[in-house]
């Protein structure tokens, strides 16, 4: 039996600054916080059981909502605390994402959708995976499962095929019913995941709005000081070109 003490918020916290000791840039903390927070709370909860598409739905929020982050080098040590303060790697997440959303490659959204038929046959890559989820008697639902599901969808869908929400609602409650999971749950922790990428995106627009305005700002500022020196510096120098010319000559 362990009966090693079970690590709080607090303990993965600490860990992870100690991988990223530095500041978090102020628009992505949230972001930061959360997923920590949710890995962290998911890793110690005795139902929960890691697999390739919770980790796609991990990498693929962090890869999303941290986009623009500066500086660009720091969002690698950043994933890297994060998957290090759970006692886990980056190298695991983005290994097990990238074969999963490959194992999709080539294949039509009905292509996809047949995978969840027949899942207490078994089988092999997705369909195990798939098997695994439906036929747990506790299977403990996450939203970046959640989210790791939707890219997948997304992966083999037409350009404009996830546009019509009631559309997007029945398909997952389609695929939801074949795992045996709560449908309600799935169905909005979606409809949020799209919601927020929609904001994220402005948000990202206000940004670039907001430095291109203070770029400019600092701009008319530096002409402004260069004018007001040269102002400043032409008089003396006029004066000097005078001295010089009324000056004594051999």
């Amino acid at each position: 039996m362990n009966n090693a003490p079970v690590r709080t918020v607090s303990d993965a916290k600490r860990d992870f600054y100690a991988h990223h000791t530095r500041p978090i840039n102020s628009i992505y903390r949230r972001v930061v916080d959360e997923l920590m927070v949710e890995m962290h709370l998911l890793s110690v909860n005795v139902d929960f059981v890691y697999d390739s598409i919770y980790a796609l739905g991990i990498v693929t929020t962090f890869d999303r909502f941290m986009v623009g982050y500066q500086p660009e080098s720091d969002r690698a040590t950043i994933f890297n605390a994060l998957c290090r303060s759970i006692g886990s790697t980056p190298e695991q997440y983005r290994g097990d994402a990238e074969a999963i959303k490959a194992a999709v490659n080539g294949m039509s959204l009905d292509d996809l959708k047949g995978q969840f038929d027949n899942l207490s046959d078994g089988g092999e890559g997705l369909r195990s995976t798939l098997a695994a989820v439906a036929g747990k008697d506790k299977f403990k639902y996450s939203r970046p499962f959640g989210i790791g599901l939707y890219t997948l969808v997304e992966a083999v869908a037409p350009a404009d095929g996830l546009k019509d929400k009631e559309g997007v609602e029945t398909l997952f409650k389609e695929l939801g019913e074949k795992l045996n999971m709560s449908i309600d749950k799935l169905q909005k922790d979606i409809e949020l995941y799209r919601s927020n990428l929609e904001k994220f995106a402005q948000a990202q627009e206000v940004m670039k709005d907001m430095l291109v305005a203070d770029r400019k700002k600092r701009e008319e500022r530096q002409k402004a000081a260069e004018a007001e020196a040269e102002a400043i510096t032409e008089p003396v120098a006029a004066d000097v070109a005078a001295s010089d010319s009324d000056g004594p000559t051999d």
